[in-house]
C-alpha cells in the first residue's frame, strides 16, 4: 500500500457522520492489541482553548525532559501533523503501515453497517502511534464534548476543561450547564481535574468530577473575581466528592495577564502554587488563563507519571522544575491561532470563525497600534457570517476569498455580510493567496493585514508565504528515482516518469487542485511533473490538503512555463510562478520582484558570501567531545586562534557550554564567565582585531548571547535554531549573523530516536517555520545561516544523506553551515572516537563541492585544504581570480615560495 492510498482512505471516512459513544473505537483499539493501556493519556477538553493548552502542556513536559506526544485537531497543511511525537509529525510510512493493518477489519465493519468516522479511526491511529513510539505521555485534544468524544476510550492520569461556552448545541445541549456536564464528564477516578470555568458552569463541572472521584483545581484568569481570595486556602487537589466542603476555595494558580511584550509574545503573571512571570507566545488576555491551565495540568501529569521529581526539581518547585515551566511556555508556539507573520504591515493569521471568537480577536488586536484595518474574509457556509463580521473591528477594506473546499462560502455572500455590518470598500476575490497578497500590497507600512474566518484559508495563506522551492541534481535515472521517491511519489509511477525528470529538477508543495494546475501546465510546454503524497493516486485530492509535486523541465520550458502561469493569476499561480522564478536564478530572472533585486544589491558581504568559509571551534570547556579541556585557560584561547588564523580560518566559534550527549548544563553566569574573557582576550590576535576573522559564540542562552555580542562577539550561533524568542530579539537587535540550526534535543538526547519520511525535505520543512519565526522578530534574512544539524537527531544514514544533499537547502535562501567535525556518524565508516580526522577532511570536500556556505571544524589546517582544493576543482583557479592562482588571501595562504610548499 502507498501513502496516497492510506491517506485517501481515511479521507474517504468522513462521509460517515458522527456517533456518541466510544464503543466503536474502543473495538478498534481491541483489535490493534489495546495500545491505550501502554501509555498514560491527558485529555483537555473545552469550548475555546484546549488546542492552545494542549500545545503548551506538552511542551512544558517536554522541556522537562519527558518524550510527549500531541494528539491535536484539525491540521492546517497535512494530516500527520495531528500526531506528533517530541515535536514531529507522524511519518507516512506510519500512517500507510497503520492503514494496512486497520482497513480490513474496518471494511467488514462497514459492510455490517457499522463503520467508524474519520476522527475515530485517526484518533485510534495516533494512540496506537504514541504506544509504539514508547512515549512517556501523551496528550489529547478532544475532539468535540467529553464523554462521548473519541479521545475518551482511554483512561487518563490528568484531564482538564478550559472553559464552557454555548457551542455544538444540537449534540451536546442547549445550555451551559448541559454542555458543562458533558465535557467535564471526561473526569477519572483518582487523576487530577483542572479546570478554568467561572459561574454555572464551574458548579457543574465541581459535581460531575466529584461524582467520577477526580480531585479539583481551579484556574482563575485574569477576569475572574477573586473577591476573598487571599482569607482561603488553596485548592490545589481538592477532592471534588459530592459531600466535600461547600465552601469556595481558593484557585490552585491565579493568573494575571501583563500584556504584550513583543509583536508575537506577551507575558503573564502567576500566583498560587507556581509564582512568577512567564513568558508566552500568543497574545491576549485568554491565552493567559490557558497558560494558568496547562501549568497546573502539566504539574500533576508530571507527579502522576514520575516516581519523583523530574530533572532534580527541589521541594520548592514540586514535580517539575521551574525551568521547564519557563521554557516551556516560552516555547509553545501555535500557528494559525492570532500568528503574527509580519510587521510592517501588522499582519495577522486567526482561525476565529463565529461571533464569540472573532470578539476575543478584536479584543487582542486591540493591543496593538495600527493606521487602517484591511481584512482578507473567509468562511465555510454552515457559519454565522453576519454575527462574525459585526464583531470584527472596524476596517477601512476587505477582501473575500474561498478556501478550496466544497464547504467554503461563495465570496460574494461573505462581501454582502461586511458590506452589512459597515464595510464600505469590499472587493470580491477567490483565491486565498491572491487575496491576501492583494490586502498586503494595498496595506500601508503602518496599517494592519488580518486574515480570518477559517482556519482552512489561514492554512492556505501560510502555506503560500512559507512555500519553498527545491533544486534537486538528479545525474541518472537512478537518482531521478531517489528525488521522485523522496518527493513521495510511489515507485511505479517514479519508474515511470524517471526518465523525464533529468534536466533543471524542482520541488515544491501546493494544495491539490492547484498542484494538476501546475503539472499539466509543464506537460503542456514539453516538461514533466510527478505528483507525490495524496495526489499520487487517480482520484481527486482532498481539499485543503497539500502534496508534493517534482518538475523536471530544460530552461527554455521552464521559461514557457513561467509564461504560462503568469497568464493565470485568479487561478492563485501568479505566486509560484515567482518562487519558480527565483529558484531558477538567471532564467527565471524576468519574473523575480523589485524586491529580490533590491536585496541582492545591499547582501551584506560576509566570509561565506563568495566560497566555502572554514568555521574553527574554539571550546573553552572542559568536557567537550573532542577536545575539552584543552582551550580553558586564556592563553591557550589566543594560542589556539593564532593557530586557527596561521591555518586559514575564516570564522573562531567559542563555545561554553557542551552539547554532546550525556553532558550537563551550564548555569548561564558561569557560561558567560568562560565566554566572555575568552571573546574579550582573543582580540588581540590581529586578524580579530581587523576582522579579517570573525567571532562567533556557540550558545543556546539569550543572557549569554547578549554578553558575548557585548564583549566582541560578531555571531550567534545557536544550537536550538531561535526557538527561544529572547535569543530572536537579541539577534534583531543586534543586527548581527546568526546560524540558526535544526535540532531537537541539546544537549543530544542519546535515547532519542526520531523518524522521519525524507530527513531533507524534514528538515528544510522545519527550519523554513524557525525562518518565520525569525522573519517576524526583525532579523535580516541576510544574516541568517541555517545547519541541518549533522548528529542532532539524526541516525549516521540521515547525516550522510543531508551531507550528500546540502545543495537542496538552497530552497531557503539562506547560507548553509555543516557542522561534521569528529562526529559519530563516521562510525559508520569504522571510524572510532580517536580515528575521525581524515573522515571529517573527507566529508569537508565533500560538502564544499555540492555547495556548503561554511564548514565548522576543529582541525583548521587540514580542511581548509579541502575546502580550497575543492573550490579549485569548481573552478576557483580560472577566469578573472588571483592572478598567482592561490585560492585564498587570508591570513593563512602561503605565497609560492613559501617553506610550507617545500
Amino acid at each position: 500500500m502507498d501513502y496516497h492510498e492510506a491517506a485517501g482512505f481515511l479521507f474517504d471516512l468522513r462521509r460517515f457522520s458522527v456517533k456518541p459513544g466510544t464503543e466503536r473505537i474502543a473495538a478498534l483499539l481491541d483489535r490493534l492489541g489495546n495500545p491505550e493501556e501502554d501509555v498514560p493519556f491527558v485529555q483537555v477538553a473545552g469550548s475555546n482553548g484546549k488546542g492552545s493548552t494542549a500545545r503548551m502542556t506538552e511542551s512544558i513536559l517536554r522541556e522537562a525532559g519527558l518524550s510527549v506526544g500531541l494528539y491535536t485537531s484539525p491540521h492546517l497543511s497535512a494530516l500527520a501533523e495531528r500526531v506528533r511525537v517530541d515535536g514531529l509529525a507522524m511519518t507516512e510510512a506510519a500512517i500507510t503501515a497503520f492503514v494496512e493493518e486497520a482497513k480490513p477489519w474496518l471494511v467488514e465493519r462497514a459492510a455490517a453497517g457499522e463503520p467508524l468516522t474519520f476522527f475515530e479511526v485517526v484518533t485510534a491511529m495516533a494512540i496506537r502511534d504514541f504506544a509504539r513510539r514508547d512515549v512517556d505521555v501523551a496528550v489529547l485534544e478532544v475532539g468535540l464534548g467529553g464523554e462521548y468524544d473519541a479521545t475518551s476510550a482511554v483512561a487518563p492520569v490528568a484531564t482538564a476543561v478550559t472553559n464552557v461556552s454555548l457551542e455544538h448545541t444540537a449534540v451536546l445541549g442547549d445550555t451551559v450547564a448541559e454542555i458543562a456536564r458533558t465535557k467535564s464528564r471526561i473526569a477519572e477516578p483518582g487523576a487530577p481535574f483542572v479546570t478554568a470555568c467561572e459561574g454555572e458552569a464551574l458548579d457543574v463541572v465541581r459535581e460531575a468530577a466529584g461524582e467520577a472521584g477526580a480531585p479539583v483545581a481551579t484556574v482563575a484568569g485574569p477576569d475572574a473575581d477573586r473577591e476573598g481570595d487571599a482569607d482561603r486556602e488553596g485548592d490545589a487537589d481538592r477532592e471534588g466528592s459530592a459531600d466535600a466542603d461547600d465552601s469556595d476555595p481558593a484557585p490552585a494558580l491565579s493568573v494575571a495577564y501583563d500584556g504584550r511584550v513583543s509583536p508575537t509574545d506577551a507575558e503573564v503573571t502567576l500566583a498560587g502554587e507556581v509564582a512568577g512571570t512567564y513568558r508566552i507566545p500568543l497574545v491576549g488576555d485568554h491565552q493567559a488563563t490557558n497558560a494558568g491551565v496547562a501549568v497546573a495540568l502539566a504539574r500533576r501529569t508530571a507527579a502522576a507519571v514520575a516516581a519523583e521529581p523530574i530533572n532534580g526539581a527541589d521541594d520548592a518547585e514540586g514535580p517539575l522544575p521551574e525551568a521547564a515551566v519557563r521554557e516551556g511556555l516560552a516555547r509553545a508556539t501555535w500557528p494559525g491561532r492570532f500568528e503574527v507573520v509580519d510587521t510592517a504591515p501588522l499582519t495577522v493569521l486567526d482561525g476565529a470563525h463565529n461571533p464569540a471568537a472573532c470578539r476575543t480577536l478584536a479584543g487582542t488586536l486591540a493591543e496593538y497600534d495600527y493606521d487602517d484595518l484591511h481584512l482578507v474574509y473567509a468562511a465555510m457556509h454552515d457559519k454565522d457570517h453576519a454575527g462574525a463580521a459585526g464583531a470584527l473591528p472596524d476596517a477601512a477594506s476587505a477582501v473575500t476569498c474561498r478556501p478550496a473546499l466544497d464547504r467554503a462560502e461563495d465570496p460574494e455572500v461573505l462581501a454582502a455580510a461586511l458590506r452589512s455590518a459597515g464595510v464600505d470598500e469590499v472587493t470580491v476575490g477567490d483565491d486565498v493567496a491572491a487575496a491576501f497578497d492583494r490586502a498586503v500590497a494595498r496595506a500601508d507600512p503602518g496599517d494592519c493585514v488580518l486574515l480570518v474566518g477559517s482556519l482552512f484559508a489561514v492554512a492556505e495563506a501560510r502555506a503560500a508565504r512559507l512555500r519553498t522551492v527545491t533544486p534537486r541534481s538528479p545525474t541518472d535515472e537512478n537518482d531521478a528515482r531517489r528525488a521522485l521517491d523522496a518527493a513521495g511519489v510511489p515507485p511505479d509511477a517514479a519508474a515511470a516518469r524517471a526518465d523525464a525528470i533529468d534536466h533543471r529538477v524542482l520541488t515544491l508543495r501546493l494544495r491539490g487542485h492547484r498542484v494538476e494546475r501546475l503539472a499539466a501546465a509543464l506537460r503542456a510546454v514539453g516538461g514533466d511533473a510527478a505528483i507525490g503524497g495524496l495526489g499520487a493516486g487517480d482520484g481527486r485530492v482532498p481539499g485543503g490538503e497539500q502534496v508534493p509535486v517534482t518538475l523536471g523541465a530544460t530552461v527554455a520550458e521552464y521559461r514557457d512555463l513561467l509564461d504560462r502561469l503568469r497568464e493565470r493569476e485568479g487561478a492563485g499561480l501568479a505566486g509560484v510562478a515567482i518562487d519558480v522564478a527565483d529558484r531558477l536564478g538567471p532564467a527565471g530572472d524576468g519574473l523575480k520582484t523589485e524586491r529580490d533585486a533590491n536585496a541582492a544589491d545591499v547582501a551584506p558581504d560576509y566570509p561565506w558570501t563568495d566560497g566555502t568559509a572554514v568555521m574553527g571551534v574554539l571550546n573553552v570547556t572542559p568536557d567537550s567531545f573532542h577536545d575539552g579541556g584543552r582551550h580553558e585557560a586564556l592563553e591557550d584561547a589566543v594560542a589556539g586562534v593564532e593557530r586557527m588564523v596561521e591555518a586559514g580560518v575564516d570564522v573562531v566559534d567559542v563555545g561554553g557550554e557542551s552539547t554532546r550527549p550525556g553532558a550537563d548544563p551550564v548555569p548561564v553566569d558561569e557560561e558567560i564567565d568562560r565566554v566572555v574573557p575568552t571573546i574579550e582576550a582573543v582580540q588581540s590576535v590581529p586578524a580579530v582585531a581587523e576582522d579579517d576573522a570573525l567571532i562567533s559564540v556557540d550558545t543556546r542562552k539569550a543572557p549569554v548571547a547578549e554578553a558575548a555580542l557585548d564583549a566582541g562577539a560578531d555571531v550567534i550561533n545557536d544550537v536550538t535554531g531561535l526557538e527561544d524568542p529572547a535569543m530572536r530579539e537579541v539577534v534583531a537587535g543586534a543586527d548581527c549573523p546568526v546560524v540558526v540550526m535544526h535540532s531537537l534535543d541539546a544537549p543530544v538526547d542519546p535515547t532519542s530516536d526520531p523518524e522521519y519520511d525524507d530527513v531533507v525535505s524534514d528538515v528544510i520543512a522545519s527550519l523554513r517555520e524557525r525562518l518565520a519565526l525569525a522573519d517576524t522578530a526583525g532579523i535580516d534574512r541576510d544574516r541568517v545561516i541555517v545547519d541541518p544539524g549533522l548528529g542532532f537527531g539524526k541516525s549516521a544514514a540521515e547525516a550522510f544523506e543531508l551531507l550528500d544533499r546540502v545543495g537542496e537547502f538552497d530552497a531557503l535562501d539562506c547560507p548553509v553551515l555543516i557542522g561534521h567535525s569528529h562526529k559519530s556518524m563516521f562510525g559508520a565508516v569504522d571510524r572510532g572516537p580517536d580515528d575521525r580526522e581524515h573522515a571529517t577532511v573527507a566529508a569537508t570536500a565533500l560538502a564544499a563541492d555540492r555547495g556548503a556556505d561554511l564548514v565548522r571544524v576543529h582541525d583548521v589546517a587540514e580542511n581548509r585544504a579541502a575546502v580550497d582544493v575543492a573550490a579549485a576543482v569548481n573552478g576557483s583557479l580560472r577566469g578573472d581570480g588571483d592572478p598567482e592562482g592561490r585560492v585564498s588571501d587570508g591570513p593563512g595562504a602561503h605565497p609560492p615560495d613559501s617553506p610550507n610548499d617545500a
